[in-house]
């Protein structure tokens, strides 16, 4: 492939090092990239408030792709640019009682969006008693799951703390397979649902048309499943080592591992 004229890479397990480090190697070689006028694009499972950690120690202060693709975030001015594929009260409750029957015993918890990173008239993330998060940051908002599931929502994610998600991505497709598209940035229990037809791709795919660049012109990276549709649109997809199975077997590269900067190696080559 020659000089990208879009980068696009996934945060945790790829672009960052393990303990959600930035190493210097990784900084440099972003930065020359966007000197030379190269727009290098955040394309996470993220929620935007989680976004300015990273974007502070990569320098960045374009958009973000956040929740997997249901939102596209304007890092330097703080603002939700663009939201697609809401999921409303009426499927949200229909997607509890066929999780219900496929995934017994799961929790759910709900990501919800204002016009910024964190609005102060709602609560962002909300969270069923019992819910488990793999990340274990604690910043959920316990409420009855009538409430998880009675408001509009970018994402529902559903915790299970007997299984590994790919059982329970199984599991809920064969309930919910064409109705919401389901997908995994961990392996430890957690599956995260959208809209049907909302992914990262076609996040990257509205970023990159405000931008005026073609998929055949952008560079990708990833390590999971929730990577695999931007993988799969990129002009040229790339793994890392330490990526999931599926996704090495699809990218049309593989590179070092998140912690031996293997997107700084790639990304070497042109900057």
């Amino acid at each position: 492939m020659r000089r990208p004229d879009l980068i696009a890479s996934d945060v945790d397990g790829t672009l960052l090092a393990p303990m959600e480090r930035v190493t210097p190697r990784t900084v440099d070689t972003v930065a020359r990239a966007v000197d030379d006028g190269v727009p290098v694009v955040l394309v996470t499972g993220r929620p935007p408030r989680w976004i300015p950690p990273v974007a502070d120690a990569t320098g960045l202060t374009g958009y973000a792709v956040c929740s997997n693709g249901s939102i596209v975030y304007d890092i330097d001015a703080d603002r939700v640019r663009h939201v697609h594929g809401l999921l409303d009260p009426v499927l949200l409750n229909d997607v509890a009682d066929a999780l219900d029957t496929a995934l017994p015993g799961s929790r759910l918890a709900a990501e919800r969006i204002g016009a910024t990173a964190v609005d102060p008239d709602r609560h962002n993330f909300v969270i069923e008693s019992e819910y488990s998060n793999p990340w274990g940051d604690g910043e959920g908002f316990v409420v009855p799951r009538a409430e998880v599931v009675g408001h509009p929502a970018v994402k529902l994610l559903v915790s299970h703390t007997r299984m590994d998600s790919d059982e329970m991505a199984l599991a809920a497709r064969s309930v919910l397979d064409g109705v919401v598209d389901i997908t995994f940035s961990s392996g430890s229990g957690l599956i995260e649902l959208a809209a049907h037809g909302v992914t990262k791709a076609t996040g990257l795919e509205h970023v990159a048309g405000e931008l005026g660049v073609d998929a055949e012109n952008t560079v990708s990276f990833g390590d999971m499943p929730n990577d695999l549709d931007m993988l799969r649109w990129s002009g040229h997809g790339v793994a890392v080592a330490n990526a999931h199975p599926v996704v090495l077997d699809a990218a049309d590269e593989v590179t070092a591992a998140n912690h031996e900067d293997g997107v700084a190696q790639v990304l070497e080559r042109w900057f």
